[in-house]
């Protein structure tokens, strides 16, 4: 294999590779929204969503890595899903936060116009 074809696929990887990335993520204007953003990240650059739910729910302590720490203790967190239409051209996104950081960014179908 040529360097100039093996140099164009390690960039058609890497490319490939940051897409799978940010497939969970929101852009908005020239700034991205992801897993861990902070709440305030996400109004500062995307405003006020078009539909917002709270809810609370029990959990386990856990760290940063998924693993449960305490066996048997519980914490409250309040989880907000947000929903932004962004118009008949694109897709809406739910975010999902637990205790303001993003947990998840989910597409769902075409917006719609606002009447």
């Amino acid at each position: 294999m040529s360097k100039s074809r093996l140099v164009a696929t390690a960039c058609v990887m890497l490319a490939a590779s940051t897409a799978a990335t940010n497939a969970y993520a929101m852009r908005c204007g020239t700034h991205l929204i992801a897993r861990g953003d902070h709440v305030s990240k996400l109004l500062r650059y995307c405003g006020e969503p078009d539909f917002a739910q709270s809810r609370s729910a029990m959990r386990s302590f856990h760290n940063r890595f998924g693993q449960v720490l305490f066996t048997g203790f519980h914490e409250e967190v309040q989880i907000d899903e947000w929903t932004y239409n962004l118009g008949p051209h694109k897709l809406m996104r739910v975010i999902t936060m637990e205790n303001g950081i993003v947990r998840e960014v989910r597409h769902l179908g075409y917006g719609y116009h606002d009447r």
